[in-house]
């Protein structure tokens, strides 16, 4: 889906140009002249990023993003300034104001857009986390124990030793947290119960031709690094490096040579940025193990499972896109049970629910809400999708048989109903437990017609 990025400049050229760019990378854009306007936009539409200019006509754009990082409705947006100015002194007091980057015109459009999908990957994360964590709220479990505040954490991986000590001597004054040496190998060993790195700060330039861009890859694809920030060190001319490391999962670009102050200010942004993703993740993760857990699956329950709909229904009341509400239902369960056992049938819904699982998006809700019932929700999705990832679910299930605990195999299929949400801000809007019952009353047809298919509410286009 488009995402929606707000363009804050007084200059309507420049406004235009940027909305171009935007449009051709398939990217929504609203627009402000000014910085009042900009702060009102914000709060009202809540874009997932603004792109600031330096110079307003009324505030400056370093004003409007400390008023932005103070207002708890815009906290969270991430900002980044434009401007034609390379003044260092400007370039920290726009981090130190809260800017997510800095970019100076001209602008290098790779680049730009590079950091645009690194920007809005993160947002992304953090909202649906957010998300996550207010229905935890709604529901009474998210109060989580106090977790002791380590110190902040990086680790500095250079390509060779003299170039390492002498970064960490650079940073030390500016930086108050732990300052490791590590070596690419190191890096991507196990933990061992050790703490993570916060920030990794890896050269482009490691002794292998391209390793700095694969130890990259490497840390954001292993389970034990992957919510840690990647910063990578680079010549400052490197433009298309840049663009495909940002792609490739970077968090941040520091070029060379490093600049003591600004480099300590961004690190200090990256942690506070994990810390407080790491928080909503362990709020989630800490109010929903029992209380909205099915303890056989371990998918959501139907408690959880409602409450989340309900939200999910709200965003898209408010942003007008659609989500899809998925019922599905094993065919012949109880001949399952009454010919094999209640053991069998255990395990014939543990397989099911890890198949579900492992064949949607992270995002998408999956929760066991009866006997042999499963709810699937799919928000910011198209009835076509919406289809196609029902279809697959169905392939997904039928395709491997389940072996049973005492070595037999049993071969299982599923009925889907599949209803659409209708998002509609103008008209008349569902409650997200009518698009349910539009959905079982689809399974209900499923059902009738054969089982082992998807069948769409009549009311879904």
């Amino acid at each position: 889906m488009a995402e929606k990025i707000l363009i804050v400049d007084d200059m309507s050229v420049n406004r235009i140009m940027l909305k171009v760019k935007l449009k051709e990378a398939c990217h929504d854009s609203i627009q402000a002249g000014d910085g009042e306007t900009a702060l009102r936009v914000a709060r009202e539409e809540q874009p997932k990023l603004i792109l600031l200019d330096m110079m307003l006509p009324d505030i400056s754009g370093i004003e409007v993003c400390r008023r932005l990082r103070a207002d708890p409705a815009t906290s969270h947006i991430p900002v980044v300034i434009i401007t034609a100015s390379t003044d260092r002194a400007r370039r920290l007091e726009a981090l130190q104001a809260g800017a997510d980057e800095f970019l100076v015109k001209p602008l290098n459009e790779a680049i730009l857009l590079a950091r645009i999908r690194s920007l809005l990957r993160a947002c992304e994360t953090e909202d649906e986390l957010r998300l996550r964590a207010a229905t935890c709220g709604e529901m009474g479990f998210n109060e989580t124990a106090a977790a002791f505040d380590m110190p902040d954490h990086v680790a500095l991986i250079a390509p060779d030793s003299a170039t390492a000590m002498n970064w960490r001597a650079m940073l030390t004054p500016h930086f108050a947290g732990r300052i490791d040496l590590v070596t690419p190998t190191a890096a991507l060993a196990d933990a061992d119960g050790q703490q993570v790195p916060d920030v990794y700060v890896v050269a482009a330039n490691l002794p292998a031709a391209g390793s700095g861009l694969r130890l990259v890859s490497d840390l954001r694809s292993r389970v034990q690094s992957r919510h840690s920030a990647v910063c990578l060190v680079l010549p400052d001319a490197a433009g298309e490096v840049a663009a495909m490391a940002l792609d490739l999962g970077a968090t941040d670009l520091f070029p060379l040579p490093l600049d003591p102050e600004e480099t300590a200010l961004r690190l200090k942004l990256h942690v506070r940025r994990k810390r407080r993703t790491d928080q909503l993740r362990r709020q989630v993760q800490d109010g929903l193990r029992l209380a909205v857990a099915d303890p056989l699956t371990g998918l959501y329950n139907r408690r959880y499972a409602l409450t989340h709909l309900e939200r999910v229904a709200q965003r898209a009341r408010e942003t007008g896109r659609r989500y899809a509400v998925m019922v599905l239902d094993l065919d012949r369960f109880k001949a399952i049970n009454d010919s094999f056992g209640h053991a069998a049938g255990d395990k014939v819904l543990e397989t099911v629910a890890h198949r579900l699982r492992d064949n949607l998006r992270p995002s998408d809700l999956v929760a066991r809400i009866g006997g042999e019932e499963f709810l699937v929700a799919l928000s910011d999705t198209t009835l076509g999708s919406a289809r196609i990832a029902a279809e697959r679910l169905c392939r997904a299930i039928e395709s491997t048989p389940v072996a049973l605990p005492d070595g037999r195999e049993v071969h299982v299929t599923i009925s889907v109903g599949l209803a659409l949400g209708n998002a509609d801000p103008q008209g008349r809007s569902e409650a997200a437990r009518e698009v349910v019952e539009r959905a079982d009353t689809a399974l209900f047809a499923a059902k009738t017609e054969g089982r082992n298919q998807v069948t769409i509410s009549a009311s879904a286009a």
